[in-house]
């Protein structure tokens, strides 16, 4: 009989431990602990990606668990290419090298908690791994044979620790689909005469399978199941609207990520600065990245009718790129095509699939320029070197995204560098001002306010290059917030969103900028916009909307925006912060308590003086009302 409070379910569980984790803590503890803190945080933001849950990491082990097999070795194999690409950057003797085991089984739940042979299985399989490798189990491999396009190794009937009997056991190749045999699985010969009239047939076979397939994706695309309006989450804009999902790296290296990465990055970026059209934010967009979503879900969860699939191969100097624009409410493909060119040649292919796109929206330019990449390519073309700087600066943003030190530190040397290969690239020094902002909040300096000031030499540098870069123009918004000169904040943030009216992140530091130099009112809309134009925004942008709902009074609505920003980041800080004051003010007394129960969880050392100290909220007044709110919840 089973004790009260278990119950059984069938779950895909996912084990995962570092390789040689006790002789990279003899070489350099503290270097060890900080990059593996580095690594599991990207590993949860996979997992929490695909649809999982950690149930526990300690030390160098994490064991996690989702309701489907597909998502589980999804995001392994995600996992596996994002550490490998970010291990080449490290010395050899200080890269971290994950095994990876997952299994489909039954397990026993008492509350956050799951044992059973189920789990057991899943680290057994995990032993089983090559570094950076994935192992699963025989039921896992019955539910993703058909389901991802992945290669499989069979090594047969495994004995694994305390587990009565064999495990089936599979390698996973992370290649093209290819399930290759093991030794238990022999075939009786086939005569000589029998394999020619066999290979014959199938010859012809694939003839008519290659026709066929080039008749239907020229000629007849592949229906589409059309979105509906009325279940989508937002209203329809009353222009041309679109989502860009992430290009699809189709290369065998997986640091060609970075370069799919910026394809899609550029073609938002162009779109988004025609006043005409309504381009979802890169962020929104990326969360569909590497998972399996149907252009009617895109559709419908993000508000458009549009959406752009595209692919990206490179071998050596060439590129060879798939693109489709797809009308979702009708289920039609607007057009497709396939380009084989030169690297050098990528600027002028970004242009052109961007004009194509507002061709195919039936969008005209009235005297705009769309030819964002092009009018930079002379700069990046100077020299031989010109490449490698776009191809550096395209793999920098991506260690900046993960808003880690270690990402930081990497991102940093990687654009010094660039910046002296290319000074007169000017996104390498507008990267650099990110990298210092990162620092500041992530507490990566000895000296904070000297980093917020190298961030906006850096941001400057770029806009003595090029003064109409609105990206130049939205970092130096965000650290001169930080450093509370409220009206050069202002001035940059209304020059970034003037230059990019569809930029969510620019609207969202503009927004900021207002509400703590005591104009909230002003705003509420500019961060409305931005949310709509990123409906799966960060933690951050849901803040910004509930301070500037609280500093205006409207104490209730601030509540849905606060709880939003920690339903994106549960440990968020300032999240509990703000909504602990809102609570406060409202007289809700008990509600105020347990979020300052959630501040002390997530900072145990906090303290009102601290908020004091780092808020940039320009109104002692109005501070002052939220200090009292949060001492009166029980804050000192």
């Amino acid at each position: 009989m089973e004790k009260k409070g278990f119950h059984r379910k069938l779950a895909a569980i996912l084990s995962a431990d570092v390789v040689g984790y006790s002789r990279l803590m003899q070489d350099d503890e503290s270097a060890t602990v900080e990059t593996l803190e580095s690594y599991k945080q990207a590993f949860f933001d996979l997992i929490k990606q695909h649809r999982g849950r950690v149930v526990d990491s300690p030390g160098d082990n994490l064991l996690a668990e989702f309701a489907s097999v597909v998502d589980a070795v999804q995001c392994a194999v995600a996992v596996q290419k994002e550490f490998h690409a970010h291990n080449a950057e490290l010395p050899e003797n200080r890269r971290m090298l994950f095994r990876i085991g997952v299994n489909l089984g039954d397990v026993i739940e008492e509350g956050d908690r799951i044992y059973g042979d189920g789990v057991n299985i899943a680290a057994r399989l995990e032993s089983l791994a090559e570094p950076g490798g994935i192992c699963v189990s025989k039921t896992a491999f019955d539910q993703i044979e058909t389901k991802l396009p992945m290669g499989y190794e069979y090594l047969g009937e495994q004995p694994v620790k305390n587990i009565a009997k064999p495990v089936g056991a599979y390698r996973v190749l992370m290649e093209p689909r290819v399930t290759v045999a093991g030794a238990k699985e022999e075939k009786p010969s086939i005569p000589t005469w029998r394999t020619k009239r066999v290979l014959t047939g199938a010859l012809a076979a694939l003839i008519v399978i290659i026709a066929v397939g080039v008749w239907n994706f020229y000629w007849r695309a592949p229906k589409i199941e059309p979105a509906s309006k009325e279940k989508m989450a937002f209203p329809l804009p009353d222009k041309p609207s679109i989502a860009v999902l992430p290009f699809v790296n189709m290369s065998e290296d997986p640091k060609q990520e970075f370069l799919c990465d910026g394809m899609t990055e550029a073609i938002i970026t162009a779109i988004s600065k025609v006043p005409t059209m309504f381009v979802i934010a890169r962020n929104s967009t990326f969360v569909y990245k590497g998972k399996p979503v149907k252009v009617k879900q895109v559709s419908e969860e993000l508000g458009v009718q549009y959406v752009l699939e595209g692919s990206l191969q490179r071998s050596g100097d060439h590129l060879r790129i798939t693109v489709q624009l797809i009308d979702a409410l009708t289920g039609h493909h607007l057009w497709a095509e396939r380009y084989d060119r030169e690297l050098k040649d990528i600027f002028a292919l970004q242009d052109e699939i961007t004009l194509k796109i507002l061709t195919g929206v039936r969008v005209k330019l009235a005297g705009g320029d769309v030819s964002v990449a092009q009018k930079d390519a002379d700069r990046y073309l100077q020299g031989k070197q010109g490449l490698d700087c776009y191809l550096k600066i395209m793999e920098a943003g991506g260690y900046i995204r993960r808003w880690s030190k270690e990402g930081c530190n990497l991102a940093r040397r990687i654009l010094e560098e660039t910046v002296s290969m290319c000074p007169e690239i000017p996104s390498g020094y507008i990267n650099l001002g990110w990298v210092y902002h990162h620092d500041y909040f992530l507490g990566n300096t000895t000296s904070p306010q000297e980093t917020i000031e190298k961030g906006i030499t850096q941001a400057q540098k770029a806009l003595a290059i090029d003064s109409k870069s609105s990206e130049g123009h939205t970092v130096l918004c965000a650290l001169y917030s930080i450093k509370r000169e409220y009206d050069k904040a202002i001035a940059e943030g209304e020059m970034a969103v003037a230059l990019n009216p569809s930029d969510a992140g620019a609207l969202g530091l503009y927004a900021e900028s207002l509400a703590v130099s005591g104009n909230p009112e002003r705003a509420i809309p500019l961060i409305q916009k931005a949310l709509r134009l990123n409906p799966f925004a960060a933690a951050g942008q849901y803040n910004i909307f509930g301070n500037a709902l609280q500093f205006s009074g409207r104490f209730e609505e601030a509540v849905a925006a606060y709880k939003k920003a920690i339903q994106r980041a549960p440990d968020f800080l300032w999240g509990h912060l703000m909504l602990t004051a809102n609570y406060g003010r409202m007289g809700r007394e008990k509600e105020a308590h347990d979020q300052a129960a959630e501040i002390l969880r997530i900072k145990p050392d906090f303290s009102v003086e601290f908020f004091n100290k780092t808020s940039m909220i320009k109104d002692q007044a109005e501070k002052d009302k939220i200090m009292n709110a949060l001492r009166n919840a029980g804050l000192r």
